[in-house]
């Protein structure tokens, strides 16, 4: 089983605090629901104190060809492309060249019209919003956008007929779109998960000069190693990409995920990157270290707490939409993360100051400073990611002694 770019070095489950037998079980449970023809496949990686104690590729790869899963097998993650993107973002404040109380409108100046559609009595009135949406609001989702995939109100509608989920724009053309459509709330006042990223990787874009995947390959994935992550992946590579099973075998639908075998217009901040267990562990390492690995430092210590610490305070959740289901009660929100306030109330395992996301086909991480590890899952099983997520993570903490 071969992975390519380098790796963080490997130690014992036990002498990391961990018990292999409970570990194993975990291993046990995935292979069980590969057995059932529920997963196609998986890879499942644990790291404390900076060594892997689990690297584990399960079932398969390519359900369809017969391909078994790798430990480099190359997954779409998704908006595990918004921590990414984000901390980009957030380098750009280190050097700056921005500030994050900045308006939106400062880089767009189409979102200095910016309307919001509000609802009085019964009937949707379009005005100006009293806030104007920042950088900050861009990272922590309170900027008054939306996804057309998180309901069917009136802007969600709006998002769909306007074809954001399309890849044939580029970065700035996709923000002069989305400029085009009223905001569903007033900046500052409400949770709702959205194309905030995608607008945050054209903002890389407009204040770098470089193109975001060039960005992010100069400023996060070059220094880290981070050889297989990318918007699309190159011919000799296509051998390892996983797929989902061509029905799904809990919806009977066909599962529909990007093609990243060939470029695109929109390079996409919020869910357009390829990546690997390995890949995406360095980048978590190196948050973990404080935003240092293997001597190269992408971001201060000072500026990953701030990133990895609630930046929603007494701002709510929309918790009428599908949105909510997103950050459980018991979570707030920080710049590109889902941040942990307390140790009970969610209703999964995990500690106070844990932070994660996830990616719409499945993929998923957490990262627990306290405990000094993080444990990522990798795996293309879009319908399922429900199940999946929170069954990982109590098995992880189940594993964990001390």
């Amino acid at each position: 089983m071969t992975v390519s770019g380098k790796q963080l070095p490997h130690g014992a489950a036990k002498d990391l605090g961990f018990c292999p037998q409970r570990v194993r079980k975990l291993v046990e449970v995935m292979q069980s629901e590969v057995a059932t023809a529920r997963l196609p496949g998986a890879v499942a990686l644990i790291a404390r104190h900076g060594q892997v104690l689990l690297h584990q590729n399960i079932g398969q790869q390519d359900p369809a060809q017969g391909v078994p899963m790798e430990l480099d097998s190359i997954f779409r993650i998704y908006s595990m492309t918004k921590p990414i993107v984000s901390v980009a973002v957030m380098q750009l404040m280190e050097r700056g060249q921005l500030l994050l109380s900045d308006p939106v409108a400062k880089y767009f100046p189409e979102f200095a019209d910016i309307q919001i559609s509000t609802v009085v009595g019964g009937h949707a009135v379009v005005q100006r919003p009293k806030n104007e949406p920042t950088v900050q609001d861009l990272l922590r989702h309170t900027a008054g956008l939306t996804y057309e995939i998180l309901g069917n109100e009136p802007i969600q509608r709006q998002y769909a007929q306007a074809r954001l989920a399309s890849r044939d724009r580029s970065n700035p053309e996709f923000a002069k779109a989305l400029a085009g459509i009223p905001l569903m709330f007033e900046p500052g006042t409400v949770w709702e998960y959205s194309r905030a990223t995608d607008l945050l990787g054209a903002l890389v874009e407009m204040v770098s000069g470089q193109t975001l995947g060039a960005f992010l390959q100069v400023n996060i994935l070059g220094p880290l190693g981070m050889v297989d992550t990318s918007f699309v992946v190159p011919p000799d590579k296509h051998h390892r990409i996983a797929e989902p099973f061509a029905v799904d075998p809990d919806g009977g639908i066909a599962p529909r995920l990007i093609d990243v075998r060939k470029p695109v217009a929109m390079e996409a901040g919020g869910a357009g990157l390829a990546s690997t267990s390995a890949d995406y562990a360095r980048f978590l390492q190196c948050l973990l270290n404080g935003g240092v690995l293997d001597g190269q430092r992408i971001l201060s210590n000072a500026t990953v707490r701030y990133m990895t610490a609630d930046h929603l305070g007494q701002i709510g959740v929309h918790r009428a939409g599908r949105s909510g289901e997103l950050l459980p009660p018991g979570h707030g929100f920080g710049l590109g993360f889902a941040v942990r306030l307390e140790e009970g109330i969610a209703a999964q395992a995990g500690s106070k100051g844990l932070y994660f996301w996830g990616g719409i086909a499945g993929t998923t991480f957490f990262v627990d400073p306290s405990k000094d590890f993080f444990a990522l899952m990798m795996l293309q099983a879009p319908n399922q990611r429900d199940y999946y997520r929170p069954l990982f993570r109590n098995m992880v903490y189940a594993a964990l002694l001390e």
